[in-house]
């Protein structure tokens, strides 16, 4: 199915959980945030929240400097 993630267009398999998602994108940090449909996902719900078509999904990691 299609989604966007970020603004551009990512083909999903049917019934895929935002944790999926982000190891399909290779996304495997500590501290990231997923919105969905312009709402937060809980970190806690990553597993269990599936993906529908034509979501659109921003998802941003945080960047530690000085």
């Amino acid at each position: 199915m299609k989604i966007f993630v970020n603004g551009e267009q990512q083909r999903v398999a049917e019934r895929c959980t935002v944790t999926q998602l982000l190891e399909a994108l290779d996304i495997r940090v500590k501290h990231v945030a997923v919105e969905r449909n312009r709402e937060v996902v809980p970190r806690a719900d990553h597993s269990d929240t599936r993906l529908a078509e034509g979501d659109e999904l921003e998802v941003v990691t945080l960047v530690g400097g000085g």
